[in-house]
C-alpha cells in the first residue's frame, strides 16, 4: 500500500482556510503571531505529521482544530461546518498526561465509555489496550502512583478507545522508552487503518513522522507557516533503513535547514 495506506476515504474532510492566530502577552500587551495564513485540506484516511522548529505554532494548530482556542483570522471546517468549541469527535492527546487523579488506570481509560453506556460492550478492548501498553499490573493504581511515561500511556489509550473522527496527537510518545514507543506507533497505525479517520500528529522525531504518516507538513519558524507539504509514498509497514526512507529523511532535514 502506498501513500495513505490504501484507505478508502469517506465523507470526512477537515479544512483550514487562511488560519492565523495571535496572542497578547500579559506582561507587555505586545501581540505575537503564532501562525500565519495556514491553508490545509485533510481527508479521511490521511495521517498528517507536523514537524518544525520549536515555537513555530505546531501545537497551536492542534488546539485550534480541537476547538480549545478560536482562530484570529480564517476558518476551520469539519465536514463543511465551522468548528466551535470541543467535541468527543476530535480527541486530543497532550504532551503531558491529563488524567483524573481520583480514578484508577482502568477507570480513566473506561471513563467516556461509561458516560456513553458502552463500557460492557467494550470492556475487552479496555483490557487489551491496558495490556498493550504494559500496565496490566497497574490497572488499579492511581495517577500519582505512576511514572510520567506510564501516565502518558494511559492518556493515549484513553483517547484511542473512543476512536475519534479526528485524532490529534501533540508529541504523545516522547516520554516513552524506545521499545514501547515503537509498539505504540504500530498500534496507532493499526487504529488509523481500521477506522479510516483523520490523524494529525505533532512530533519532533523525523523518523517517526516518516514511519507513520501519509503526509508530512513542514513548518517554517514564527510566525508559523507551511513551508512544504510532503506526500510520503511508501508502503506499510515501512522499513526505516530503506533507501527511500532515508531519502525522505534527507529532504525533510534540508527543509528544516539541518
Amino acid at each position: 500500500m502506498a501513500g495513505g495506506g490504501g484507505l478508502v476515504a469517506s465523507n470526512c474532510t477537515l479544512q483550514l482556510k487562511g488560519v492565523s492566530k495571535s496572542f497578547t502577552r500579559t506582561d507587555s500587551q505586545e501581540i505575537t503571531t503564532a501562525i500565519d495564513n495556514i491553508n490545509l485540506d485533510v481527508k479521511d484516511g490521511e495521517f498528517i505529521s507536523i514537524v518544525g522548529p520549536s515555537g513555530c505554532g505546531k501545537s497551536t494548530i492542534l488546539r485550534l482544530i480541537a476547538g480549545l482556542i478560536p482562530p484570529t483570522e480564517g476558518s476551520i471546517l469539519l465536514n463543511g461546518k465551522p468548528i466551535n468549541g470541543t467535541s468527543p469527535n476530535r480527541g486530543l492527546v497532550f504532551q503531558e498526561p491529563t488524567l483524573f487523579p481520583w480514578l484508577t488506570v482502568e477507570d480513566n481509560v473506561a471513563f467516556s465509555l461509561k458516560i456513553l453506556g458502552k463500557y460492557k460492550e467494550k470492556k475487552k478492548e479496555v483490557d487489551r489496550l491496558i495490556e498493550l501498553v504494559g500496565l496490566s499490573e497497574f490497572r488499579n493504581s492511581y495517577p500519582h502512583q505512576l511514572s510520567g511515561g506510564m501516565a502518558q500511556r494511559v492518556a493515549l489509550i484513553r483517547t484511542m478507545i473512543n476512536e475519534p473522527e479526528v485524532f490529534l496527537l501533540d508529541e504523545p510518545l516522547g516520554a516513552l522508552d524506545a521499545f514501547t514507543r515503537m509498539n505504540m506507533q504500530d498500534e496507532i497505525l493499526s487504529m488509523w487503518r481500521a477506522n479510516k479517520h483523520i490523524v494529525i500528529m505533532v512530533t519532533h522525531d523525523i523518523d517517526e513522522a516518516i514511519y507513520m504518516s501519509s503526509r508530512v507538513v513542514i513548518m517554517a519558524p514564527r510566525p508559523g507557516r507551511i513551508k512544504k507539504d510532503l506526500i510520503i509514498d511508501l508502503p506499510y509497514p515501512r522499513n526505516r533503513m530503506s533507501d527511500e526512507f532515508i531519502d525522505y529523511r534527507k529532504e525533510i532535514m534540508e527543509n528544516l535547514n539541518f
